[in-house]
């Protein structure tokens, strides 16, 4: 069964955008395995709460993340 897991930011996505996310990530897998993938497909979307996750020791928060580089 092909699997996708997506973490993102808590609140960050739309219910459209989530939508977008798992359509994608499916016909991605249909394109690679053929239409039979399609029914055993499953696509996790999965909010991480500020402040739980982290790049290089570094905690990360939805502030961090959205600021320019150099600020």
């Amino acid at each position: 069964m092909p699997f996708a897991n997506f973490k993102v930011p808590a609140g960050t996505l739309t219910p459209e955008q989530k939508q977008q996310i798992i359509t994608a990530a499916t016909e991605l897998y249909v394109d690679i395995y053929g239409e039979r993938a399609r029914a055993t497909t499953l696509v996790l979307v999965e909010e991480v709460h500020d402040g739980g996750w982290g790049i290089g020791g570094d905690v990360l928060t939805l502030a961090k993340l959205l600021q320019t580089p150099g600020s």
